[in-house]
């Protein structure tokens, strides 16, 4: 799943929305991962590094490269994902 260095390797733009950029504290993340890892496999990555995200898991929408997307979609190199979690606001 998630690699510092490996021969065969993608990189992926995850880019936070509401809870995930309060918590990480930035707006996005650029990772390495190895082929075939899926949304869901970075989406556990997340919450592993950020267990309070936990709660998220279960609603939140995914996009790549601004389409709608479900979780066990395969990442590719170059590919733009986004957590889209459930906002308010008035």
């Amino acid at each position: 799943m998630f690699i510092i260095m490996a021969e065969a390797s993608i990189t992926v733009t995850i880019k936070l929305f509401a809870i995930y950029q309060e918590v990480y504290g930035i707006p996005e993340l650029i990772r390495q991962f190895t082929p075939e890892t899926t949304v869901s496999e970075v989406l556990s990555l997340v919450i592993e590094e950020h267990p309070q995200l936990k709660k998220w898991q279960s609603i939140t929408r995914f996009s790549i490269n601004y389409q709608f997307v479900e979780s066990d979609t395969k990442l590719q190199d170059g590919d733009e994902l986004v957590f889209i979690p459930p906002v308010s606001g008035g």
